[in-house]
């Protein structure tokens, strides 16, 4: 995957790869809210939803 042309996508994946579940949550419900309201062309949420399944979890630092 190329760059991700959604922010909120860019900072899922740097959540993801720090362990940080809190705002990977967060963010997949903003742009399911999004895309539940139609206030997207649904772009964000495709990108996100491929994002999910192809960046794996990190460690968090505790």
């Amino acid at each position: 995957m190329s760059q991700p042309k959604h922010q909120t996508v860019r900072d899922y994946i740097a959540a993801k790869k720090r362990g940080d579940t809190k705002t990977t949550d967060r963010i997949v419900r903003e742009v399911t809210a999004r895309f539940d309201t139609r206030t997207t062309d649904g772009s964000e949420a495709a990108e996100l939803l491929e994002t999910t399944m192809t960046t794996p979890l990190g460690q968090q630092d505790n």
